[in-house]
């Protein structure tokens, strides 16, 4: 039982500097490219669609406050994401840094939960570029297919969106091609996209009205369901479900870390593309959503198409065309972002053996996991073409708020290993077996050490473990006794208190803990506050979704441990290098030191041993003989 325990939490050994410059992949990808890919990836449909939702249905001209929170949120886990992009500038994103730091049990789920997350972003997206192309044609393509091959089947789309189907195939051909003619693809039309958006703020700012954020409820017309006017009409819970919703319009800024293979110079590139695209779709979501709502009452926006709304109610037509290129630049941005990350992470799956090794096969002439990336390619537009995705979008997020969570989690576990045990650690002994170290309570305070130690590894690993139980409780009191905690019940008040105290409590501990000084290009500032907050926001939000989602995550974990337990566990390296008995020592050549003399028991000694030691006191012992 302990064998097969020991197996679910093995990690994968990272090499050292020069091995992690070897890959079959092609390093062509430069500052620019991976920062305008984390750009395209994320500023797609969110800012041409979930601003005016956001503002219109929820949070109003706070809408603006909402994006800056889900902006922090998104760099918190950012930021998390940058130290270990630094750290392991490998292919797979969250399942490779899961895999050296937690164990491969977790890195499996991650894995797993990433694929089904790129595939859903992938056929959603291409299903919005269709319908979005589709309204600029007045709807002639859903219409001539649904009065000609029309579906009826619940959970299926109202009719085959061929349209979307194909335009996930074209762009799997251009993935497959080659990465660096992707960039080049995204490259333009990220740019488009940003120069859109910047004609939008800055052809808005002319059009301000600051009396749009302070609107008396009395002068609103009658019927429409504007809360209670402000800046802050539907209240401050209205603006946190709104920073829940624009969270998601951040999602897609991690398909930067799936480059580690791919990047020039990636433990410094990656880190740095990471958090200058968040920069950037931070300001471009904040500017365009206060400007969205200066311009026009929030009551009014069209909550499917706010952009050419508001600028047909200033009487700026033209700007519905310009806006339209921009829109499908973004969405096609948006569907590349979704689709690289997604072979890429089949590909460092099967390159562990721990899903089928086929999948790892790397393309002589376009240095691309082809199989990988025709086989998500087809399974994607599938998807985009048969299913109605509603119900699945939120399955997105789970899988997205997990990879955050884990990624922070490892974040903390790996500052406070000592660092024999950092990833890339060359020496042939590393510190293990330390499950018998026992500790006080004085220990917790009190390290003897300025650098981590078996007994402060074992303290901060163990405290850690306590931290993240204690938020998931923390986050399950006050959403599920949020009823309770309004009506000021003192129970309901007390069950929220303690575990918030043990939070407390948890982070001095591992402050007080020497950190790791192996030297990296980047690392998390204000370590351990900074992780702590992404895990209890992500834990938060993960908690808010709804049952039938979890029932969904569970069906398709199912599937997963059925090829993890069926296959992954038993054919991996680490289960070889495990489970293989060591090969017998080559036995030397019989023979005898003296021809002469009879063969003794010294003589059969000497011919099995292997040992330079031994085998050098058996000589001596012959020759005093």
């Amino acid at each position: 039982m302990m064998r097969f325990l020991r197996m679910l939490i093995r990690t994968k050994k990272i090499p050292d500097e020069e091995g992690l410059k070897e890959t079959s992949l092609a390093r062509v990808l430069g500052a620019f490219d991976l920062t305008a890919l984390g750009v395209g990836s994320t500023l797609g449909a969110g800012i041409y669609v979930v601003a005016g939702q956001v503002a219109r249905q929820t949070a109003g001209p706070s809408v603006f406050v909402s994006f800056l929170v889900a902006a922090l949120a998104s760099v918190l886990a950012g930021l998390c994401y940058a130290e270990f992009a630094a750290r392991v500038p490998k292919a797979g994103s969250a399942y490779v840094y899961s895999y050296v730091t937690v164990g491969e049990l977790m890195a499996f789920i991650i894995g797993w939960n990433m694929i089904l997350e790129y595939a859903i972003g992938t056929a959603s997206v291409a299903r919005a570029w269709s319908s979005y192309f589709d309204s600029l044609v007045d709807n002639k393509i859903q219409n001539f297919f649904k009065e000609n091959m029309p579906m009826a089947l619940t959970g299926l789309s109202t009719y085959p969106d061929f349209f979307s189907f194909g335009i996930t195939l074209l762009l799997t051909a251009l993935l497959a091609f080659g990465v660096r003619e992707s960039a080049k693809f995204n490259n333009i039309f990220t740019a488009v996209n940003l120069l859109v958006v910047l004609y939008v703020v800055i052809c808005g700012l002319f059009k301000v009205d600051t009396k749009n954020w302070s609107l008396d409820p009395a002068d609103m017309p009658s019927g429409v369901e504007g809360g209670n006017g402000g800046f802050f009409p539907f209240g401050f819970s209205g603006m946190m479900s709104g920073a829940a919703t624009c969270f998601y319009a951040f999602v897609g800024f991690d398909c930067v870390a799936t480059t580690g293979e791919e990047a020039k110079n990636p433990q410094r590139n990656i880190p740095l593309a990471i958090i200058v695209s968040l920069i950037i779709i931070s300001l471009a979501y904040c500017s365009l959503s206060a400007v969205l709502t200066l311009m026009c009452p929030y009551y009014l926006l069209d909550p499917n198409a706010p952009l050419p709304f508001v600028f047909d109610r200033e009487g700026w037509g033209v700007a519905k065309y310009i806006i339209s290129v921009g829109a499908l630049c973004g969405l096609s941005t948006s569907l590349l972002g979704a689709m690289f990350p997604l072979p890429r992470i089949l590909y460092a799956m099967a390159t562990d053996n721990i899903i089928f090794k086929v999948l790892a096969q790397i393309n002589d002439r376009f240095k691309t996991p082809l199989l990988a990336t025709i086989i998500t390619g087809i399974f994607s537009g599938l998807m985009a073409m048969m299913f109605n995705l509603k119900e699945l979008v939120d399955m997105m997020s789970i899988g997205t708020l997990l990879a955050y969570t884990l990624v922070a989690v490892c974040v903390l576990i790996l500052r406070y290993r000592t660092d024999d045990q950092q990833p890339g650690h060359t020496s042939e002994h590393q510190s293990s077996g330390d499950d018998h170290i026992l500790f006080s309570s004085r220990d917790l305070f009190n390290s003897p050490s300025n650098t981590p130690t078996k007994l402060t590894q074992k303290i901060a690993t163990s405290t850690i473990s306590l931290l993240c139980l204690s938020i998931t409780l923390f986050c399950c009191m006050i959403i599920f006794l949020s009823g309770e905690l309004m009506d000021y019940r003192w129970w309901a008040i007390l069950l929220a208190i303690l575990p918030g105290l043990s939070i407390f409590v948890c982070l001095f501990i591992i402050y007080k803990q020497p950190q790791s000084t192996t030297t990296l290009s980047f690392k998390v500032p204000a370590v351990p506050l900074v992780p702590t907050l992404s895990v209890l926001i992500n834990i938060y939000l993960m908690l808010k979704l709804s049952t039938s989602t979890w029932i969904r995550f569970g069906v398709w974990m199912v599937l997963g441990f059925c090829i993890y337990f069926g296959y992954g566990i038993h054919h991996t390296d680490h289960s070889k290098q495990h489970s293989d008995p060591p090969a017998p020592p080559t036995p030397l050549p019989t023979h005898s030191l003296d021809p002469s003399s009879d063969s003794d028991d010294s003589d059969n000694n000497f011919d099995i041993c292997c040992d330079m030691k031994e085998k050098s006191a058996l000589l001596r012992k012959k020759d005093k003989s």
